[in-house]
């Protein structure tokens, strides 16, 4: 015979743990990040303002890379190779988020640490799926 504060015992896990295997799983999985438009200005002969609009997206980053890849696109439009990174700025509004990112547009590979290499990057970006211009 069980003694009764063992039968106990295993009664309360047994009470615990069924909730948490029943038949419904309680699981919120994320949207996927929807891309709501890309505003170009063009500031100065190369230098551009990219500003996106984005819901479900995960953080900062995910709007930064909509501005890079619309930067991207941008510079292979106009015929030109390359883009530096000025400034970007990000902020949030319930679920949807809005970037503002300057950028300069070259030919020739531009002096600084932030280059980005237009034609790998709209690669890049229609592999993960990110929309450009």
């Amino acid at each position: 015979m069980w003694p009764r504060a063992l039968i106990l015992t295993f009664g309360i896990a047994f009470v615990m743990l069924s909730g948490c295997t029943g038949g419904e799983v309680q699981s919120k999985t994320p949207e996927a990040a929807a891309y709501k438009g890309i505003e170009t200005i063009l500031l100065d002969g190369d230098l551009v303002n990219f500003r996106v609009e984005m819901t479900n997206a995960r953080n900062t980053t995910d709007v930064e890379a909509y501005a890079r890849c619309a930067a991207a696109q941008y510079a292979l439009i106009r015929g030109f190779g390359f883009a530096r990174h000025v400034r970007t700025t990000v902020g949030r509004t319930g679920n949807t988020w809005r970037g503002d990112a300057v950028y300069t547009i070259s030919a020739a590979l531009p002096r600084g640490l932030r280059t980005i290499d237009a034609e790998v990057m709209v690669r890049d970006c229609g592999e993960l799926g990110i929309p450009t211009v």
